[in-house]
């Protein structure tokens, strides 16, 4: 299996229930389950929220779900499977989403993770994300989490103005 052979597409409806499960398993474990299906479906239907999904064929292999707002987009979960982690899908999803926010006008992209979750650490600085501050207890209460961001451009400097394209003459 090679990265490349992966399809990335948006997730719609049908996947919140699969959705939820890879979020329960993968991401959830230890702290209750507070991405259920209803509230990925509700993601999956916002529209300032954007979904991906990464597909072995007919099989979810990983998703990301990241929130975009005017100025900063939040990553709020990603998670690739372990039989599939390592192979480069999490580095691709994660681009993937960093080129729609630039497309987007967007400033920076700021997500959380368990403080102690060193691998994910060394995913995200190797994204050219940077640690930003500890949350104590953020997950329910038990657990710190470690925030961190990507910034993409200052914010509030607007961005550059394109000349409409000349129309031909007739």
């Amino acid at each position: 299996m090679n990265a490349k052979d992966i399809t990335l597409r948006p997730g719609r409806p049908g996947d919140a229930a699969r959705i939820a499960a890879m979020s329960r398993d993968l991401i959830e474990t230890g702290l209750g389950w507070s991405w259920g299906p209803e509230r990925v479906s509700r993601s999956i239907a916002n529209r300032d929220t954007f979904t991906l999904l990464a597909c072995d064929r007919d099989r979810a292999v990983a998703f990301a779900i990241m929130f975009f707002g005017d100025e900063h987009a939040h990553l709020n979960l990603l998670a690739v499977r372990p039989s599939h982690q390592r192979q480069g899908i999490g580095r691709r999803m994660v681009e993937w989403l960093v080129e729609s926010a630039k497309v987007a006008g967007i400033a920076s992209i700021h997500l959380e993770l368990r403080a102690a979750n060193a691998a994910a650490r060394s995913f995200y600085r190797s994204l050219d994300f940077t640690e930003s501050a500890y949350i104590p207890g953020y997950y329910r209460g038990r657990e710190m989490a470690l925030r961190m961001m990507r910034v993409l451009r200052a914010p509030g400097v607007p961005l550059p103005v394109w000349p409409a394209p000349k129309l031909p003459k007739r």
